[in-house]
């Protein structure tokens, strides 16, 4: 996505943005698995989801300015929806972990 804006539209601010906070998913769930503990993890998850959040956001942006077709949007934004289910769903299993270990 980077490299088409710059290349093919000479979009450089949007295609930072999305570059910038696509990556930083990855980042922050790789860097969850590594922590130290489970609170670790969740708590790079809940950034990872915010990121997630973000880059659905410049995507649109970057749709809504047309730079991509609502073809190639649609099916970039139906990824980063389905992301945001996955880390969801993760997050929400860990509250309920956390939840059932504080009544013990």
């Amino acid at each position: 996505m980077y490299r088409y804006l710059t290349e093919k539209k000479n979009e450089y601010v949007l295609s930072k943005q999305v570059l910038r906070s696509g990556t930083s998913i990855g980042a922050n769930i790789e860097e969850g698995i590594g922590g130290q503990s489970e609170k670790d993890f969740y708590a790079k998850l809940n950034i990872a989801y915010k990121e997630a959040r973000e880059t659905k956001y410049w995507l649109r942006l970057i749709r809504d300015t047309n730079y991509i077709t609502e073809k190639e949007a649609k099916a970039l934004i139906d990824d980063c929806d389905e992301i945001l289910k996955i880390i969801t769903a993760i997050i929400n299993t860990m509250k309920k972990k956390f939840s059932s270990q504080s009544e013990n």
